[in-house]
């Protein structure tokens, strides 16, 4: 039975080529991601407020005290009602955009950091197993002090076997072998 062959196969068939319909802008998310993050760290400053508080207070004077032909806000502060409005619809997105990048960044910071704990973790089990391993070859092994303790009781067996040989010879009259003749 022969296999179905695919049309994209065939030479004899065009290939499907998607084109774009509209122009879309590129630009580096990057580089726009850091203007955001500078932006909002920029908007959480004393200085920004600062800045905004005397802007808000000239434009309220300006346009409450000022002749009539030289404001430019002419209702009850429409105008700055907009701007501040303006503002704000782009200010909330660029908020958004540093916090998903900051987001973005404790992710991988945490991961780097959960990776190394997990290396860690593994160089102290090693570590222990070492030790442990070292403890038992250690226990197999004479230290200073056991070998201080078994000098001291052949010493003392050496100096029990020279006084019983003292007493027998004293006693028997040397019928057994001399201290001297050990040397």
């Amino acid at each position: 039975m022969a296999e179905p062959r695919r049309t994209g196969d065939r030479l004899d068939t065009p290939r499907v080529i998607k084109r774009q319909i509209s122009w879309r802008p590129s630009y580096d998310t990057d580089s726009f991601g850091i203007f955001a993050e500078r932006f909002a760290r920029f908007m959480g400053t004393a200085k920004f407020l600062l800045w905004m508080t005397v802007f808000v207070i000239m434009w309220v004077l300006w346009n409450t005290f000022a002749p009539d032909n030289w404001r430019f806000d002419e209702y009850p502060l429409i105008f700055l009602t907009l701007i501040l409005s303006l503002q704000a619809s782009y200010a909330a997105p660029l908020i958004l955009l540093a916090q998903n990048r900051q987001e973005d960044r404790d992710r991988v910071i945490a991961t780097q950091d959960r990776d190394a704990a997990t290396r860690a973790h593994a160089d102290m089990e090693f570590l222990a197993r070492e030790v442990a391993s070292l403890r038992m070859a250690m226990g197999e092994v004479a230290t200073r002090d056991y070998l201080r303790s078994e000098l001291r009781a052949l010493l003392s067996e050496l100096e029990d076997r020279d006084e019983r040989e003292e007493r027998e010879s004293a006693a028997g009259g040397g019928s057994g072998p001399s201290h001297e003749g050990r040397e």
